[in-house]
């Protein structure tokens, strides 16, 4: 931990020297999942030429080894530095939602880079901030990851024991955050639907939270606008009443606000996950 608390000291500028060489390995040496990669945005944009899908993926893996460079800095990062490289716009539609009383979810894609935007967030709004998340296997990453994402007070709820913690606190204000573009295990799939071009399975628990117990859902647009800077513009996805909505009408409006965010900033999605992995039955 002390080894990366060093490195975080440096100037961003001089971690990107390592993201640098960790792109031309990780792209051109290793080729880490590459094939996965190079598939996922083939099927995904199958009108592209394989110039241009090639192309996107190598800025994907820039922006990748860019993000592992940002979230290490991301432990020492002073609050204005981070307000300013992560800008959040029309956070008010989150800050004055809580400051009200009320519990929002936003409902999040895997675009870099989401950690610097978790902790943007709770630089803001300190533990009225929750996030799900999936524990890491490795003791010392996850320990380093609780380290960056928890520093400014962020709630960090694993997603086994979300709804039991949910209940419990029903009744406190604050922003719940879902990465609701995972890949669900076979037993936790419920809803099949079109994504890039594919059939796919989507999580809906954001969705019968919101109907549940009619909470508002925000998703975050975002872009890059140059490097180690990021915006994340926050639209109502969905608010109640919900009587009159069709089942699946949350999670089907998230997935279309996806795709067009895939689409204007194709090389900042999370191409190396294997989301297509499951096939529907």
């Amino acid at each position: 931990m002390l080894l990366f608390r060093l490195f975080s000291k440096l100037p961003l500028k001089v971690l990107f020297i390592f993201s640098d060489l960790f792109y031309l390995l990780a792209y051109y040496v290793i080729g880490y999942r590459k094939k996965i990669v190079l598939s996922n945005i083939k099927h995904a944009f199958p009108e592209k030429s394989d110039a241009e899908v090639k192309g996107i993926a190598k800025d994907f893996y820039r922006n990748f080894t860019d993000s592992m460079a940002e979230t290490i800095k991301l432990l020492t990062m002073s609050k204005k530095e981070l307000q300013r490289r992560f800008v959040t716009k029309n956070s008010n539609l989150v800050n004055d939602a809580v400051d009200n009383g009320e519990i929002v979810i936003g409902m999040c894609g895997h675009f870099f880079n989401w950690e610097g935007h978790l902790v943007t967030v709770s630089s803001k709004v300190g533990d009225k901030c929750e996030t799900v998340y999936t524990k890491l296997s490795a003791p010392f990453f996850e320990k380093l990851m609780k380290s960056i994402r928890c520093r400014y007070g962020a709630i960090l709820t694993e997603r086994k024991s979300f709804q039991r913690t949910f209940l419990r606190n029903r009744n406190n204000p604050r922003l719940i955050v879902l990465a609701a573009d995972q890949r669900p295990n076979l037993s936790d799939i419920r809803y099949w639907t079109p994504f890039m071009n594919r059939e796919t399975a989507f999580f809906e628990g954001g969705e019968k939270l919101a109907k549940k117990f009619n909470t508002r859902v925000i998703y975050a647009h975002t872009t890059k606008p140059k490097r180690g800077h990021y915006v994340f513009e926050y639209q109502v996805l969905s608010a109640p009443p919900y009587q009159n909505h069709e089942p699946h009408s949350i999670t089907d409006q998230f997935i279309k606000l996806l795709e067009n965010n895939i689409r204007v900033e194709p090389s900042l999605y999370l191409w190396s996950h294997n989301r297509w992995k499951q096939k529907k039955p």
